[in-house]
């Protein structure tokens, strides 16, 4: 089974890191594409991390796994949709194997040529509390981010055909290490309503424009995706694994208060509803709904705690000798962001996308050390229906490179990703339900909803909210 190595010492030069920490922060924090890094972690051991080790450290604890169907639908299988079981993962192994269904324990209800299993998002430091000393075998700090270990990371175990939907992270940049097979991932979220993987192109018909960017991942190797990147992912190997952690930003302050500004909407509109009328509003994995009061304290810590980010920048720029280019800078860029409001929605999303994450220049990007050790993603050599770039398998696991260059081939395929920075497709794709139908003969509390926290009208409130605060 690939990836499921056992345990062995790391062969000589896979201590030797093509980048230092240093260089690989500085890649980390400027790049604004994705890109796979290679022999960054072949020391690490948490590479042994296969189903079979898991199973031994867990010693038949239990976790979650949800369950979809593999059938191919015009619609995302989000949460509120799927099955959830708790099953130890020798339960997982034993019906992912085909093995009698009496060892499978809660997975015998489930066919398996019809479901996939779905171990999504659980904390290291949670699952392994009682065994801290794991966490050391995730080494972050050689990318530059020393202290950071598994006890800030997250672990994603799957099955053939599980798969996180279309979706941005809220927060911060995010690498990915894979150790057996391929996987899904994903963070607090903005999801889309198109299926990569099977798009409603007559609800959806901007997104026949979309250009993918796939990548298929292997063992060992570590992918960047950078903030606020469209990305979907799906398992293609029988069981797989993989770890990943959120590194923080500046800018996820001002995402906090947008979503607790989201959560106050949701929780106060949908709560007013009758709870027994079958509307599943709540994601499965929240414990329960959150008071208006809870939602407000929270709404002004993450306020607060982006004017104090604020504060900081400020007096740090006041201390540098080139301060004042650097407060031009923001100034300019915080007056573009004001500008934008008045303007139509496509052109909003394209100004807070150049503002925030401006483009790379080409002088920029010729200063990254791309080559055999740090692959870029780049985009398919012409636009295409996105069905092509999931459903149609790469027999080499290649980078989808254009010059086909030899640095740009994986030697082997472990995972499958799809990636996009095309905000404006998918934001405008994502939330064109606001749009009038027809067939529709009232509008219900969702159609209001899916206006009040489209992203544009969120950043919209919050920058009124701080701009508030300020005065």
């Amino acid at each position: 089974m690939a990836g499921a190595q056992s345990c062995r010492p790391p062969a000589p030069d896979e201590d030797v890191k093509p980048f230092t920490p240093e260089k690989t922060k500085e890649i980390v924090m400027s790049l604004q594409q994705p890109a796979v890094f290679c022999k960054m972690a072949g020391n690490w051991p948490a590479l042994h991390w296969n189903v079979e080790y898991l199973s031994a450290v867990l010693e038949g604890k239990t976790i979650q796994f949800r369950l979809g169907l593999k059938t191919v639908d015009l619609v995302p299988q989000f949460e509120t949709s799927c099955s959830y079981v708790e099953a130890t993962l020798e339960e997982f192994l034993a019906w992912s194997c085909g093995q009698p269904s009496c060892l499978s324990g809660p997975f015998s209800c489930y066919d398996y040529s019809k479901y996939w299993a779905y171990a999504d998002y659980k904390y290291i430091a949670r699952i392994f509390e009682d065994k801290p000393e794991i966490f050391q075998d995730v080494r972050w700090s050689d990318f530059g981010f020393p202290g950071r270990s598994g006890k800030e990371s997250t672990l994603w175990i799957g099955s053939e055909g599980a798969n996180t939907p279309c979706h941005l992270d809220s927060y911060g940049c995010n690498l990915v290490l894979q150790v057996q097979g391929r996987i899904p991932y994903e963070e607090s979220s903005i999801f889309s309503k198109v299926n990569i993987a099977n798009p409603d192109l007559k609800r959806f018909p901007k997104f026949r424009n979309s250009t993918a960017h796939v990548v298929t991942l292997s063992p060992g190797q570590v992918l960047l995706v950078p903030r606020h990147w469209w990305h979907y992912v799906e398992s293609i190997d029988p069981v797989t694994v993989s770890i990943n952690s959120w590194i923080e930003l500046d800018a996820d302050h001002e995402a906090r208060v947008e979503e607790a500004i989201t959560r106050m909407l949701v929780c106060a509109i949908k709560s007013a509803e009758n709870p027994s009328d079958g509307d599943l509003w709540l994601n499965p994995t929240e414990v329960e709904a959150t008071s208006h009061e809870i939602n407000l304290q929270y709404l002004n810590k993450a306020v607060s705690a982006y004017l104090k980010c604020q504060e900081t920048s400020v007096s740090g720029q006041a201390r540098s000798s080139s301060s004042g280019a650097k407060q031009k800078t923001n100034t300019s860029c915080k007056r573009k962001r004001r500008e934008v409001f008045g303007c139509e929605p496509e052109s909003c999303t394209l100004l807070n996308q150049e503002c925030d994450f401006p483009a790379p220049k080409a002088e920029e990007l010729q200063k990254i050390p791309f080559g055999p050790h740090l692959i870029q993603v780049l985009p398919q050599s012409h636009k295409t229906s996105v069905v092509g770039a999931v459903a149609v398998e790469s027999d080499g696991g290649d980078l989808l490179h254009e010059n086909e260059e030899h640095f740009g081939k994986l030697q082997s395929k472990r995972k499958r990703l799809l990636v996009s920075n095309d905000c404006e497709t998918a934001a405008h794709q994502m939330d064109s339900d606001c749009s009038p139908c027809t067939s529709q003969t009232a509008l219900s509390t969702n159609d209001l909803l899916d206006c009040l926290v489209n992203p544009r009208v969120i950043s919209l409130v919050a920058q009124l909210l701080l701009e508030r605060m300020r005065v």
